[in-house]
């Protein structure tokens, strides 16, 4: 019944998230080449903002869980884990603070209003998976340009998203990479739950009345860790302990 009721609802939702890509695409066009990069960045915001308005159509709810005071102005490495692209707009949203950045695979880089032109003039790093002699140098610029601006990278070490909430293993080269070239970063650890069942019918219809919540863990000094191998165990454990299923 539940899945039934979730066609014609899914296809308002649809149709509004779509409706706010294209809006938002010649605001951020504009923001961007007359105002600058951060008026960019606000209307950015402004479109995460209005999403989560999207997604409460389906009667999707958001926890962001932060028992830390985490210092602004000073390069983050959020790691979490990938449960569904419902895990990305909250996540821009609850921590603009941060100037949040992500790793994106390269092919997200054009065709998708807004999404694309956030991605190519928003200070993400776009990689290509299967060509490391891209992928490389571009995780490296970006480590870069996150610790010269104090900036939030977001990254998703699982490399894809997991369609049952089941955490896949960590791949460990971009988190590596990160540390290398962002030493004064604090490494910010969230675990991302029920993002998942937003799919759970697949892409049509979504799947209605899901919480998601993102919880923050305690911030790790990078520059505390000779290890930096243990760093990683430690944080894959920490967010993957706290994913209920």
């Amino acid at each position: 019944m539940l899945k039934l009721l979730s066609y014609p609802i899914s296809v308002i939702y649809f149709i509004c998230f779509g409706l706010t890509l294209l809006v938002f695409h010649p605001i951020q066009w504009f923001c961007y080449n007359v105002f600058g990069p951060k008026t960019h960045e606000k209307s950015v915001y402004a479109l995460q903002f209005f999403l989560m308005r999207c997604a409460n159509i389906l009667g999707t709810r958001f926890s962001f869980i932060s028992p830390y005071k985490i210092e602004k102005n000073r390069p983050l490495i959020v790691v979490t884990n990938h449960q569904s692209l419902h895990d990305i707009y909250p996540l821009t949203w609850y921590m603009r603070k941060h100037h949040p950045k992500f790793i994106s695979k390269i092919e997200l880089g054009k065709g998708i209003p807004s999404v694309s032109y956030n991605l190519r003039h928003g200070g993400a790093a776009l990689i290509d998976r299967k060509n490391p002699r891209q992928s490389l140098p571009a995780l490296m610029k970006f480590g870069e340009y996150i610790e010269k601006n104090n900036y939030a990278a977001v990254i998703f070490p699982e490399g894809t998203r997991s369609k049952d909430g089941n955490p896949k293993p960590f791949q460990t080269k971009g988190l590596e990479i990160l540390f290398k070239k962002t030493p004064s970063a604090l490494i910010v650890p969230v675990t991302i739950n029920n993002s998942w069942k937003m799919l759970r019918y697949g892409k049509f219809p979504a799947g209605l009345g899901n919480h998601i919540k993102f919880t923050v863990h305690k911030p790790l000094e990078l520059g505390t860790f000779a290890d930096k191998k243990e760093l990683i165990e430690t944080v894959e454990m920490t967010i993957k302990n706290h994913i209920k299923h």
